[in-house]
Protein backbone atom coordinates (compact mmCIF):
# COMPACT_ATOMS: atom_id res chain seq x y z
CA UNK A 1 0.00 0.00 0.00
CA UNK A 2 1.57 3.34 -1.11
CA UNK A 3 1.44 6.27 1.31
CA UNK A 4 2.43 9.65 -0.11
CA UNK A 5 2.82 11.32 3.32
CA UNK A 6 5.24 8.66 4.58
CA UNK A 7 7.36 8.91 1.42
CA UNK A 8 7.54 12.72 1.62
CA UNK A 9 8.44 12.67 5.34
CA UNK A 10 11.44 10.52 4.46
CA UNK A 11 12.74 12.13 1.26
CA UNK A 12 11.61 15.66 2.11
CA UNK A 13 13.17 16.01 5.54
CA UNK A 14 15.95 13.41 5.55
CA UNK A 15 17.60 12.22 2.32
CA UNK A 16 16.78 12.08 -1.41
CA UNK A 17 19.21 11.21 -4.18
CA UNK A 18 17.54 13.71 -6.56
CA UNK A 19 17.71 16.65 -4.13
CA UNK A 20 20.13 19.52 -4.72
CA UNK A 21 20.45 21.91 -1.77
CA UNK A 22 21.31 25.60 -2.16
CA UNK A 23 21.30 28.58 0.21
CA UNK A 24 17.95 29.92 -0.95
CA UNK A 25 16.05 26.90 -2.34
CA UNK A 26 16.23 23.14 -2.98
CA UNK A 27 16.04 21.74 -6.53
CA UNK A 28 15.08 18.31 -7.91
CA UNK A 29 16.99 16.48 -10.67
CA UNK A 30 14.30 13.87 -11.40
CA UNK A 31 13.47 13.83 -15.14
CA UNK A 32 9.69 13.59 -14.45
CA UNK A 33 9.56 16.67 -12.20
CA UNK A 34 7.23 19.23 -13.78
CA UNK A 35 8.76 22.35 -12.14
CA UNK A 36 12.28 21.31 -11.16
CA UNK A 37 11.73 22.35 -7.52
CA UNK A 38 11.86 20.07 -4.50
CA UNK A 39 8.38 20.67 -3.01
CA UNK A 40 5.47 18.54 -1.81
CA UNK A 41 3.25 19.25 -4.83
CA UNK A 42 6.10 18.97 -7.42
CA UNK A 43 7.69 15.73 -6.20
CA UNK A 44 7.00 12.85 -8.63
CA UNK A 45 7.81 10.24 -5.96
CA UNK A 46 5.57 11.50 -3.17
CA UNK A 47 2.48 11.92 -5.45
CA UNK A 48 0.64 8.82 -6.68
CA UNK A 49 -1.32 10.97 -9.18
CA UNK A 50 1.08 12.99 -11.29
CA UNK A 51 1.46 14.40 -14.84
CA UNK A 52 4.28 16.09 -16.78
CA UNK A 53 5.38 17.03 -20.33
CA UNK A 54 8.64 15.86 -21.92
CA UNK A 55 10.33 16.36 -25.32
CA UNK A 56 12.09 13.71 -27.35
CA UNK A 57 13.75 14.63 -30.70
CA UNK A 58 11.48 17.64 -31.25
CA UNK A 59 8.26 15.81 -30.36
CA UNK A 60 6.23 16.58 -27.20
CA UNK A 61 4.72 13.82 -25.01
CA UNK A 62 2.36 13.94 -22.05
CA UNK A 63 3.23 11.51 -19.22
CA UNK A 64 0.56 10.58 -16.66
CA UNK A 65 0.85 8.40 -13.52
CA UNK A 66 -2.09 6.92 -11.61
CA UNK A 67 -2.34 4.89 -8.40
CA UNK A 68 -3.96 1.97 -10.24
CA UNK A 69 -0.63 1.21 -11.96
CA UNK A 70 1.57 1.67 -8.89
CA UNK A 71 2.01 -2.11 -8.51
CA UNK A 72 3.64 -2.32 -11.99
CA UNK A 73 6.55 0.13 -12.16
CA UNK A 74 7.30 -0.84 -15.82
CA UNK A 75 3.85 0.37 -16.90
CA UNK A 76 3.44 3.14 -14.37
CA UNK A 77 3.67 6.10 -16.82
CA UNK A 78 1.16 6.52 -19.66
CA UNK A 79 2.71 8.24 -22.73
CA UNK A 80 0.54 10.39 -25.05
CA UNK A 81 1.95 12.22 -28.11
CA UNK A 82 0.95 15.88 -28.39
CA UNK A 83 0.29 17.79 -31.61
CA UNK A 84 2.92 20.09 -33.13
CA UNK A 85 0.36 22.89 -33.19
CA UNK A 86 0.57 24.81 -29.92
CA UNK A 87 -3.16 25.50 -29.56
CA UNK A 88 -4.11 21.91 -30.32
CA UNK A 89 -1.56 20.65 -27.81
CA UNK A 90 -3.16 22.85 -25.09
CA UNK A 91 -6.57 21.44 -25.98
CA UNK A 92 -5.21 17.89 -25.63
CA UNK A 93 -3.87 18.72 -22.17
CA UNK A 94 -7.27 20.08 -21.08
CA UNK A 95 -8.97 16.97 -22.42
CA UNK A 96 -6.62 14.41 -20.84
CA UNK A 97 -6.36 16.23 -17.47
CA UNK A 98 -10.04 17.17 -17.20
CA UNK A 99 -10.58 16.14 -13.52
CA UNK A 100 -7.00 16.67 -12.30
CA UNK A 101 -5.86 19.36 -9.86
CA UNK A 102 -5.54 22.85 -11.31
CA UNK A 103 -1.90 23.05 -10.17
CA UNK A 104 -0.94 20.05 -12.33
CA UNK A 105 -2.85 21.37 -15.38
CA UNK A 106 -1.33 24.84 -15.09
CA UNK A 107 2.25 23.56 -14.69
CA UNK A 108 1.93 21.21 -17.70
CA UNK A 109 0.73 24.14 -19.86
CA UNK A 110 3.65 26.27 -18.67
CA UNK A 111 6.07 23.49 -19.49
CA UNK A 112 4.69 22.94 -23.00
CA UNK A 113 4.92 26.70 -23.67
CA UNK A 114 8.55 26.85 -22.59
CA UNK A 115 9.54 23.75 -24.60
CA UNK A 116 7.81 25.10 -27.73
CA UNK A 117 9.70 28.38 -27.42
CA UNK A 118 13.13 26.77 -27.20
CA UNK A 119 12.31 24.39 -30.10
CA UNK A 120 11.52 27.42 -32.31
CA UNK A 121 14.77 29.06 -31.25
CA UNK A 122 16.71 25.88 -32.09
CA UNK A 123 15.26 25.86 -35.62
CA UNK A 124 16.28 29.50 -36.15
CA UNK A 125 19.82 28.82 -34.98
CA UNK A 126 20.11 25.89 -37.39
CA UNK A 127 19.15 28.12 -40.31
CA UNK A 128 22.00 30.52 -39.55
CA UNK A 129 25.46 29.77 -40.93
CA UNK A 130 27.56 30.12 -37.85
CA UNK A 131 30.97 28.59 -37.16
CA UNK A 132 30.77 25.24 -35.51
CA UNK A 133 32.63 24.98 -32.24
CA UNK A 134 34.71 21.83 -31.88
CA UNK A 135 36.29 20.80 -28.65
CA UNK A 136 40.04 20.35 -28.49
CA UNK A 137 41.28 17.20 -26.80
CA UNK A 138 44.80 18.04 -25.70
CA UNK A 139 45.47 14.65 -24.21
CA UNK A 140 44.51 12.84 -27.43
CA UNK A 141 46.59 15.23 -29.56
CA UNK A 142 49.59 14.72 -27.31
CA UNK A 143 49.22 10.95 -27.52
CA UNK A 144 49.00 11.02 -31.34
CA UNK A 145 52.04 13.30 -31.61
CA UNK A 146 54.05 10.90 -29.45
CA UNK A 147 53.01 7.95 -31.63
CA UNK A 148 53.97 9.82 -34.81
CA UNK A 149 57.37 10.68 -33.39
CA UNK A 150 58.02 7.07 -32.42
CA UNK A 151 56.88 5.80 -35.83
CA UNK A 152 59.16 8.31 -37.59
CA UNK A 153 62.18 7.27 -35.54
CA UNK A 154 61.39 3.60 -36.29
CA UNK A 155 61.18 4.39 -40.01
CA UNK A 156 64.56 6.15 -39.91
CA UNK A 157 66.01 3.12 -38.14
CA UNK A 158 64.63 0.74 -40.78
CA UNK A 159 66.02 2.90 -43.58
CA UNK A 160 69.45 3.06 -41.95
CA UNK A 161 69.46 -0.74 -41.53
CA UNK A 162 68.41 -1.22 -45.15
CA UNK A 163 71.14 1.16 -46.33
CA UNK A 164 73.79 -0.68 -44.30
CA UNK A 165 72.70 -4.06 -45.69
CA UNK A 166 72.76 -2.72 -49.25
CA UNK A 167 76.27 -1.38 -48.76
CA UNK A 168 77.39 -4.77 -47.45
CA UNK A 169 75.85 -6.50 -50.46
CA UNK A 170 77.60 -4.05 -52.79
CA UNK A 171 80.95 -4.64 -51.11
CA UNK A 172 80.37 -8.43 -51.44
CA UNK A 173 80.76 -8.96 -47.74
CA UNK A 174 78.40 -11.93 -48.03
CA UNK A 175 79.81 -13.25 -51.30
CA UNK A 176 78.70 -12.92 -54.90
CA UNK A 177 75.30 -14.53 -54.34
CA UNK A 178 74.12 -14.60 -50.69
CA UNK A 179 71.91 -17.54 -49.85
CA UNK A 180 69.41 -15.74 -47.60
CA UNK A 181 68.76 -12.80 -49.99
CA UNK A 182 65.78 -12.96 -52.30
CA UNK A 183 66.63 -12.67 -56.00
CA UNK A 184 63.95 -10.01 -56.58
CA UNK A 185 65.45 -7.82 -53.84
CA UNK A 186 68.91 -8.13 -55.40
CA UNK A 187 67.54 -7.31 -58.87
CA UNK A 188 65.71 -4.21 -57.60
CA UNK A 189 68.95 -2.97 -56.02
CA UNK A 190 70.85 -3.42 -59.29
CA UNK A 191 68.10 -1.67 -61.29
CA UNK A 192 68.12 1.21 -58.84
CA UNK A 193 71.87 1.61 -59.22
CA UNK A 194 71.66 1.58 -63.03
CA UNK A 195 68.91 4.19 -63.09
CA UNK A 196 70.90 6.39 -60.70
CA UNK A 197 74.05 6.17 -62.86
CA UNK A 198 72.11 6.97 -66.04
CA UNK A 199 70.59 10.04 -64.41
CA UNK A 200 74.02 11.22 -63.27
CA UNK A 201 75.47 10.77 -66.78
CA UNK A 202 72.60 12.67 -68.39
CA UNK A 203 72.94 15.51 -65.93
CA UNK A 204 76.73 15.65 -66.45
CA UNK A 205 76.38 15.75 -70.25
CA UNK A 206 73.87 18.60 -70.07
CA UNK A 207 76.15 20.55 -67.74
CA UNK A 208 79.15 20.04 -70.06
CA UNK A 209 77.19 21.29 -73.09
CA UNK A 210 76.10 24.37 -71.19
CA UNK A 211 79.71 25.01 -70.06
CA UNK A 212 81.00 24.76 -73.67
CA UNK A 213 78.40 27.21 -74.93
CA UNK A 214 79.13 29.67 -72.19
CA UNK A 215 82.92 29.37 -72.75
CA UNK A 216 82.56 30.06 -76.52
CA UNK A 217 80.40 33.11 -75.87
CA UNK A 218 82.85 34.43 -73.27
CA UNK A 219 85.82 34.04 -75.67
CA UNK A 220 83.98 35.93 -78.44
CA UNK A 221 83.07 38.71 -76.04
CA UNK A 222 86.69 38.97 -74.83
CA UNK A 223 87.98 39.24 -78.44
CA UNK A 224 85.44 41.95 -79.23
CA UNK A 225 86.45 43.88 -76.13
CA UNK A 226 90.16 43.64 -77.08
CA UNK A 227 89.53 44.94 -80.63
CA UNK A 228 87.40 47.78 -79.29
CA UNK A 229 90.16 48.72 -76.83
CA UNK A 230 92.84 48.75 -79.58
CA UNK A 231 90.62 50.83 -81.92
CA UNK A 232 90.87 48.34 -84.81
CA UNK A 233 88.40 48.32 -87.66
CA UNK A 234 87.61 45.70 -90.32
CA UNK A 235 88.26 47.05 -93.88
CA UNK A 236 88.03 45.17 -97.19
CA UNK A 237 91.24 44.65 -99.29
CA UNK A 238 89.80 46.32 -102.43
CA UNK A 239 88.41 49.82 -102.36
CA UNK A 240 85.85 51.21 -104.79
CA UNK A 241 88.53 53.01 -106.99
CA UNK A 242 90.61 49.86 -107.37
CA UNK A 243 87.57 47.90 -108.49
CA UNK A 244 86.86 50.58 -111.11
CA UNK A 245 90.46 50.46 -112.43
CA UNK A 246 90.27 46.67 -112.78
CA UNK A 247 87.04 46.97 -114.79
CA UNK A 248 88.67 49.61 -117.08
CA UNK A 249 91.69 47.39 -117.75
CA UNK A 250 89.50 44.42 -118.60
CA UNK A 251 87.43 46.54 -121.03
CA UNK A 252 90.69 47.84 -122.73
CA UNK A 253 91.91 44.26 -123.25
CA UNK A 254 88.60 43.25 -124.79
CA UNK A 255 88.75 46.23 -127.24
CA UNK A 256 92.34 45.35 -128.23
CA UNK A 257 91.33 41.78 -128.98
CA UNK A 258 88.39 42.90 -131.11
CA UNK A 259 90.57 45.49 -133.02
CA UNK A 260 93.32 42.99 -133.76
CA UNK A 261 90.89 40.49 -135.21
CA UNK A 262 89.31 43.22 -137.45
CA UNK A 263 92.71 44.48 -138.74
CA UNK A 264 93.76 40.95 -139.67
CA UNK A 265 90.64 40.41 -141.74
CA UNK A 266 91.11 43.78 -143.59
CA UNK A 267 94.77 43.01 -144.42
CA UNK A 268 93.86 39.67 -145.93
CA UNK A 269 91.31 41.38 -148.17
CA UNK A 270 93.85 44.00 -149.43
CA UNK A 271 96.48 41.39 -150.31
CA UNK A 272 94.00 39.67 -152.56
CA UNK A 273 93.52 43.00 -154.47
CA UNK A 274 97.23 43.10 -155.54
CA UNK A 275 98.45 45.07 -152.57
CA UNK A 276 101.83 44.21 -151.09
CA UNK A 277 102.82 44.65 -147.49
CA UNK A 278 105.95 46.61 -148.51
CA UNK A 279 103.91 49.59 -149.90
CA UNK A 280 102.05 49.90 -146.62
CA UNK A 281 103.75 51.50 -143.68
CA UNK A 282 104.32 49.36 -140.65
CA UNK A 283 101.62 49.37 -138.02
CA UNK A 284 102.49 51.24 -134.89
CA UNK A 285 100.03 49.42 -132.59
CA UNK A 286 101.55 47.92 -129.56
CA UNK A 287 99.89 45.24 -127.43
CA UNK A 288 98.07 46.81 -124.52
CA UNK A 289 98.72 50.49 -125.59
CA UNK A 290 96.03 51.08 -128.15
CA UNK A 291 93.76 53.99 -127.36
CA UNK A 292 90.15 53.04 -126.93
CA UNK A 293 87.01 54.98 -126.53
CA UNK A 294 86.56 56.25 -123.05
CA UNK A 295 84.14 54.05 -121.15
CA UNK A 296 81.87 55.22 -118.40
CA UNK A 297 83.41 54.43 -115.07
CA UNK A 298 81.37 52.32 -112.78
CA UNK A 299 80.16 54.20 -109.73
CA UNK A 300 82.19 53.43 -106.62
CA UNK A 301 80.76 50.65 -104.58
CA UNK A 302 79.40 51.51 -101.21
CA UNK A 303 80.88 49.80 -98.25
CA UNK A 304 78.59 47.19 -96.86
CA UNK A 305 77.43 47.85 -93.38
CA UNK A 306 79.20 45.41 -91.20
CA UNK A 307 77.23 43.77 -88.43
CA UNK A 308 77.85 44.94 -84.93
CA UNK A 309 79.61 41.73 -84.04
CA UNK A 310 83.33 41.79 -85.02
CA UNK A 311 85.63 38.84 -85.49
CA UNK A 312 89.32 38.39 -86.23
CA UNK A 313 90.79 40.28 -89.27
CA UNK A 314 90.86 38.19 -92.47
CA UNK A 315 92.77 39.02 -95.67
CA UNK A 316 91.17 37.86 -98.94
CA UNK A 317 93.06 37.50 -102.26
CA UNK A 318 91.15 37.41 -105.57
CA UNK A 319 92.73 35.90 -108.68
CA UNK A 320 91.21 36.57 -112.11
CA UNK A 321 92.20 34.65 -115.24
CA UNK A 322 92.49 36.65 -118.52
CA UNK A 323 92.22 35.08 -121.95
CA UNK A 324 95.37 35.17 -124.13
CA UNK A 325 95.15 37.66 -127.04
CA UNK A 326 96.11 36.22 -130.52
CA UNK A 327 98.96 38.10 -132.25
CA UNK A 328 98.39 39.63 -135.68
CA UNK A 329 100.84 39.48 -138.63
CA UNK A 330 101.82 43.10 -138.25
CA UNK A 331 102.56 42.49 -134.60
CA UNK A 332 104.69 39.47 -135.54
CA UNK A 333 106.58 41.56 -138.16
CA UNK A 334 107.34 44.27 -135.60
CA UNK A 335 108.37 41.65 -133.06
Amino acid sequence: MQSDDVIWSVIGHEFCSYKVKTVTQNFCRNEYNVTGLCTRQSCPLANSRYATVRENEGVLYLYMKTIERAHTPANMWEKIELSKDYSKALEQIDKELKYWPNFTIHKCKQRITKITQYLIKMRRIKLRQEPKLVGVKKKLDRREATRERKALSAAHLEKSIEKELIERLKSKAYGDAPLNVNESVWQTILDREKSGKEKELNVGAELNMEDDETDGEEEEEEMEEEWDAEGGEFVSDFSGDEDGDLDDELSDLEDVVDGGLGAEESEDGESDDDSSPEDQPPSKTVLGKRKTKPTAKAPPRKKLDKPGRRGPRVEVEIEREMESVPLTRSALADW
